[in-house]
């Protein structure tokens, strides 16, 4: 019987189900599709009146529900009295789990700010760490004790629980179907250059003086930005500042830079497809990834097109994948390999290269990857 099908699954997320789709509500989906009831616990809300947890329908697949809930006691405990915050959680998940009516097999946590840690889950139920971000504190160390096993995006990030003695797997990002489409191996054919810029602009870690000065000295190039640049785009907790203000204004004053704010992933999707190349330019040393791995640089590939960016371990010795920069500490390099990038781009988006792209993101479905995750499972039993 396989171990990922008919099963009853809990998925601690630190970020809200929304319009911005991250790695674990991909999975969610994912797992619902493959015959699994998939219950996606939203971070607990701040609304002091009304019901206490609210069990509601997704919307995008029968199997999938959502679960938001609020805390009777202040989430600052945290912070200030972790033990003391922990003692009312302990109740409060058995209360969840009461609401929830049935048994969970499988607790499946992206949760590396120990809010909800193993222990307070049945000692029935298989327990998956899942870290995506770069675990950066001591806390996010400890929200792995427990695990039965420990999957990650990088090798850098599973190297930091290698202590615990848990069994280690790297799994890379995956590809949502949106992004599986026959119209993206087209070779370049109109003479205005496309880049595309995907993600959340108000994040702290955007080489934000390097992105302005490639756009700067490419002024016949057109930059389309997708994601968050209004604070009431975000439903991954990133509020904007001075800088990120004033970086907004400055991108909407410059001719050839289009902002199309947050989009689902069909209409992201097709648009890709317009592109003919993509930019990644995060400042390695405040990078959240620390310059390590990206979630939508399968989605980038998924369309063919060449990626120009900061340096990215995973992908380093693959440049057909990813043109990137030598430094780690620094960006500097990035303008002038994007100039060449684009001097260049008939060949480096030739049929074969494109092909050859397409074919590594569509090996990295999703549903692959949790055919990935099942094949390790099965190997511990």
């Amino acid at each position: 019987m396989s171990l990922l099908t008919g099963k009853t699954i809990l998925i601690l997320s630190p970020q809200s189900w929304g319009i911005m789709l991250l790695s674990k509500h991909h999975y969610a989906f994912e797992l619902a599709k493959a015959n699994n009831i998939v219950y996606f616990l939203n971070p607990p809300n701040d609304i002091k009146k009304g019901r206490k947890f609210i069990i509601r329908t997704s919307g995008i697949h029968e199997n999938l529900f959502l679960v938001d809930h609020r805390l009777n006691f202040p989430f600052i405990l945290k912070f200030h009295a972790l033990g003391i915050f922990h003692f009312f959680m302990r109740i409060h998940v058995r209360r969840l789990l009461q609401f929830i009516g049935r048994p969970v097999d499988i607790v499946w946590s992206f949760d590396i700010g120990n809010v909800y840690p193993f222990r307070f889950f049945p000692d029935n139920a298989y327990k998956i760490f899942h870290p995506v971000d770069e675990p950066l504190a001591k806390i996010a160390i400890d929200s792995a004790v427990g695990a039965h096993i420990i999957f990650s995006v990088t090798k850098e990030i599973l190297n930091k629980y290698r202590h615990l003695e848990i069994p280690l797997y790297f799994i890379n990002h995956g590809l949502a179907d949106e992004f599986v489409s026959e119209e993206n191996n087209m070779e370049k054919q109109a003479d205005t250059i496309h880049v595309g810029f995907s993600g959340n602009l108000l994040r702290d870690d955007l080489d934000r003086d390097t992105l302005i000065r490639i756009i700067e000295q490419n002024p016949l190039i057109h930059f389309e930005f997708w994601g968050s640049y209004k604070n009431e785009h975000s439903n991954i907790g990133i509020a904007s500042g001075e800088l990120q203000h004033s970086f907004i204004i400055r991108l909407k004053s410059m001719p050839n830079v289009k902002l199309h704010g947050p989009v689902n992933a069909n209409v992201l999707a097709g648009e890709f497809l317009r592109m003919d190349a993509f930019l990644i330019c995060y400042d390695v040393q405040r990078d959240q990834s620390k310059g390590t791995n990206y979630h939508k640089i399968m989605e980038f590939l998924s369309t063919g097109k060449i990626i120009i960016s900061n340096n990215i371990t995973t992908y380093c010795g693959m440049p057909d994948l990813v043109q990137m920069v030598v430094e780690r500490s620094s960006n500097k390099e990035l303008p002038a390999l994007f100039r060449n990038v684009m001097e260049h781009i008939a060949e480096h988006n030739s049929l074969e290269k494109i092909n050859s792209r397409i074919a590594f993101a569509r090996d990295n479905l999703y549903s692959k990857q949790v055919k990935r995750i099942e094949e390790c499972l099965e190997s511990r039993f």
